[in-house]
């Protein structure tokens, strides 16, 4: 339930930030639980529709993986100087920025050293991974925010030895999951193939999927449907690649992502936020990321923890098959395709993914509620 205006009005405007889908969604929620607010910033489709006034595109900001960023470097730094110029126009109460940490932290950084916003808050969702590299970044964060909200409690001590306040607020795709997690599942077999939300990585994963499609139904899978969920950062780009397709997927909007998950058979993916929905789904999923070989160097180099996959991650074990780098490849995926075929396999995953459920939130309130309103009552 949202805090009543009233008990609020010394906070009049909030600069908010979200670069990708997942804090678009997050953002837009958040943003519903404090009316009477004036909201402006960087967002998508979701904050637009609860009411943000945005400066640019956050498909501007979708970009992941070194190469990709370094080509997209003029971009960001335009916008990174544009996003600070609006901020200290706005003069908002409050900067919220939503993950995106490599965007959010160099526009705070340079607002705060601007010295122009003296009474205005900068408070961060999403605590960066310092536990699976870079555990410096943590001292940084504190310097330049005064509020950091994470999702899970393992991750406060990072932070608060800086000396930076941290709420763990639980994961938010927790969030009205548990309606889709139904015992019927569709006659149909489908199979959905994600291959993410940002176009450097669509364009990586498309072309494999097209070629695992093709050979799934040559070795004999034939009544299977496939359904490509789209966003709309790159659904224009999918639809017209999917035309060469000789077998040729569904689209469905991203709006109707969760009823085609709940009837999923096998689900191939993109690492990401939609593998941990679908770990919380209980729905059998392989993970799959392509990546340039620079960027699959230093993460051998830098990455403290095994896996991609968050559940995996959380469970510390391999639930969900991954496939990262030179491993995505055709033979790959068909091989742990028909190995989730088998009842066993299947039954024992879906048992780690019911033993993961306790991990995703304890409290049992809404994280982007929790968040709401602990930046009301705080401010």
């Amino acid at each position: 339930m949202a805090l009543e205006p009233e008990n609020v009005t010394h906070i009049k405007k909030i600069f908010i930030i979200s670069g990708e889908v997942s804090g678009d969604v997050l953002g837009a929620k958040i943003m519903h639980e404090m009316p009477g607010i004036e909201f402006v910033g960087v967002g998508g489709q979701h904050m637009r529709d609860e009411g943000l006034k945005p400066i640019f595109s956050m498909a501007d900001l979708a970009v992941m993986g070194v190469s990709e960023v370094v080509a997209r470097a003029r971009t960001l730094t335009s916008r990174i100087k544009q996003t600070v110029d609006a901020i200290i126009s706005e003069k908002p109460d409050i900067v919220l920025t939503i993950d995106s940490p490599g965007f959010a932290k160099s526009v705070v950084s340079r607002v705060r050293k601007s010295g122009q916003l003296k009474n205005t808050k900068f408070y961060h969702v999403v605590a960066p991974q310092v536990w699976a590299w870079r555990p410096g970044r943590a001292k940084k964060y504190a310097k330049i925010f005064d509020k950091l909200y994470a999702f899970f409690d393992f991750e406060i001590p990072y932070f608060t030895k800086y000396g930076l306040p941290v709420v763990a607020v639980g994961h938010p795709i927790s969030d009205g999951l548990d309606k889709y997690k139904a015992d019927a599942k569709s006659k149909e077999k489908i199979i959905a193939l994600v291959p993410g939300s940002r176009m450097s990585e669509v364009k990586k994963l498309l072309p494999l999927f097209q070629q695992t499609v093709e050979m799934l139904v040559n070795s004999g899978y034939r009544d299977y449907k496939f359904v490509i969920p789209t966003v709309e950062t790159t659904e224009e780009y999918v639809r017209e690649h999917i035309k060469k397709w000789k077998i040729k997927p569904e689209l469905i909007p991203a709006s109707e992502r969760y009823q085609l998950y709940a009837n999923t058979y096998i689900a191939i993916v993109a690492s990401g936020t939609v593998s941990a929905e679908l770990a919380i789904m209980h729905i059998p999923t392989i993970v799959v990321y392509k990546m340039n070989r620079l960027t699959v160097l230093l993460a051998k180099m830098v990455l403290r923890v095994q896996w991609a996959s968050l559940v995996n991650i959380l469970m510390n074990k391999s639930i969900f098959p991954e496939l990262l780098g030179a491993k995505a490849t055709v033979p790959n995926i068909l091989d742990a395709f028909q190995k989730l075929t088998l009842p066993s396999v299947r039954n024992d995953m879906l048992k780690d993914l019911k033993i993961a459920d306790r991990k995703w939130n304890k409290s049992g309130e809404k994280p982007a509620v929790r968040i709401a309103h602990d930046i009301l009552k705080s401010n």
